[in-house]
């Protein structure tokens, strides 16, 4: 398979998740590397001439008053990695850190930041060769990027910091030696383009879009499998309501409803019931999950925008000459759209959370108590529906918008910072407890189902409940829940599930 070419113009969600989690090869895209040289070439007339650069020819922050001469300037780019190589606790995983080394060759690759091609090069190879650098998990502010995070990566260019390889522990230089790959040493400029720049954030954050996009369409089918479980109506769900009051989350969610509750025998066996109105977690489905949608997509744009940025300062521009100083480091817009998406998923985990409650609660339901026959012998979903609102309630915790708060930073240099690396961190955890809230949910809604049969739910629901009962059998007598839960949870996450309802109802938008 051709490797995925970085040029700093088309890197996509798609790609992310290629490399950082199924492994594929990168390398930089020849018609890049031109463009690479010809910026390290400005940075080099620039020295020649004595001009002044932020960070290349001065220090760093406050410091960027104190002129650095030529003999130094190797030395003033080792000790940036040192300096800020202070992150602190446990490294983050290894699909995060895979996405990070990759969104910073990307950004090398774009040909603004004045590095040579071998430092994009050397950057491939530690993702070729799976040398993964560690990085603490806590330690970035989100200002001028993710300093503390990317200068532990940086570190293992220079055969320093520490790097994971095939499980084993390692120090930089030996994971380099082992793989075939040699250090660098850093010129004027390349430390500094290292370690500025939102990579770490926004290749947390492109992980975890990615992974809410597959949820968000399976909680649409974890909805339905409740609704049909339940006695619910899809009335609710009719075209013409969502055509006054267009907002496209809303239509897409109850398109999928439809697709999802066709040819349902469980529908057609209460049709003239005379309830008139089902619950909200029922009835507003599509407003919910439609609205969580919209902010999905405005993150997904935020962050697909990111992916290609120049994110690096000061940036170089080749065709001029000119090197300018900004502020394109700054993780403000990222963490905003990473908060924003945090603070919808929340929301979901709760939605779904009073579904469970439904479909458990024989005050709620005409379902058995705790969906199972022998009541008070057995519990049932009795401590399901206890777990999800746990996993609800740090949802809800760690929903708090990290963007709103700022510490000063560097002297007051850094007067106002983004928190963005917390926002992305804060959002993959987010996402965690939905994946497992759903699953619960499932769990929940699958029971449920056992009990009108043989009456079959729509075909999309249908080919969900029948690919569940494959791995989990219902439940006649307590057992221990978690290892039902450990056997679904593969199938939301592998797109299993999700492949199996859209054969059977055609493709979830």
């Amino acid at each position: 398979m051709s490797p995925v070419l970085l040029d700093g113009e088309h890197l996509t969600l798609d790609d992310v998740e290629r490399v950082a989690r199924h492994g594929e090869a990168v390398a930089l895209d020849p018609t890049a590397r031109p463009k690479v040289e010809a910026a390290r070439r400005v940075i080099e007339s620039a020295l020649a001439d004595g001009r002044p650069i932020y960070g290349v020819s001065t220090g760093f922050g406050p410091l960027s008053d104190v002129f650095v001469g030529a003999a130094d300037r190797e030395a003033l780019q080792r000790n940036l990695l040192r300096s800020h190589a202070i992150g602190i606790g446990d490294p983050i995983g290894e699909a995060e850190t895979r996405a990070t080394v990759l969104l910073r060759a990307n950004v090398l690759a774009k040909g603004y930041s004045g590095v040579r091609p071998e430092i994009v090069d050397l950057l491939c190879g530690l993702l070729n060769r799976r040398v993964h650098p560690i990085i603490p998990e806590r330690g970035s502010v989100g200002a001028s990027g993710d300093l503390a995070p990317l200068a532990h990566l940086a570190l293992v260019l220079i055969g320093e910091g520490e790097a994971r390889h095939r499980s084993e522990r390692l120090s930089g230089a030996e994971a380099l030696g082992r793989t075939g790959l040699a250090p660098v040493i850093l010129k004027a400029k390349e430390g500094l383009a290292l370690i500025n720049g939102t990579c770490g954030m926004t290749g947390i954050g492109a992980l975890a879009v990615n992974r809410a996009e597959r949820l968000v369409r399976l909680a649409d089918v974890a909805g339905a499998m409740a609704l049909e479980a339940l006695r619910g109506s899809q009335i609710p769900f009719d075209e013409r309501l969502q055509a006054v009051r267009p907002h496209p989350g809303q239509a897409i969610c109850a398109r999928n409803l439809r697709s999802l509750l066709q040819d349902s025998e469980v529908m057609v066996s209460h049709k003239d019931c005379g309830k008139i109105q089902d619950s909200y977690t029922l009835r507003c489905i599509p407003q919910v999950h439609g609205g969580v949608r919209e902010v999905l997509a405005f993150a997904q744009a935020t962050v697909t925008r990111e992916l290609n940025a120049a994110t690096d300062n000061p940036l170089i521009f080749p065709e001029s000459g000119d090197i300018l100083s900004g502020g394109n480091f700054h993780g403000h817009p990222v963490a905003l759209a990473l908060d924003a998406l945090a603070m919808a998923l929340a929301g979901l985990c709760g939605f779904s959370e009073r579904r469970i409650e439904r479909l458990v609660n024989p005050q709620l339901s005409e379902l058995p108590a705790f969906l199972v026959k022998s009541s008070g012998l057995h519990s049932g979903f009795m401590v399901a529906q206890i777990a999800a609102a746990s996993l609800v309630s740090e949802a809800k915790l760690l929903a708090s918008p990290a963007s709103v708060d700022s510490i000063p930073t560097s002297g007051s240099k850094e007067d106002f910072v983004s928190m963005g690396w917390l926002a992305a961190v804060k959002l993959a955890q987010i996402v965690d407890r939905l994946a497992a809230i759903l699953a619960l949910e499932f769990l929940c809604a699958a029971q449920g189902l056992d009990f009108l049969r043989p009456l079959k739910p729509g075909r999309g629901v249908l080919s969900a409940y029948e690919l569940l009962r494959r791995h989990v059998t219902h439940l006649e007598e307590d057992r221990v829940l978690r290892h039902d839960l450990d056997r679904i949870l593969p199938l939301l996450e592998d797109g299993s599930l999700l492949a199996a309802v859209e054969g059977a109802a055609g493709p979830l938008a």
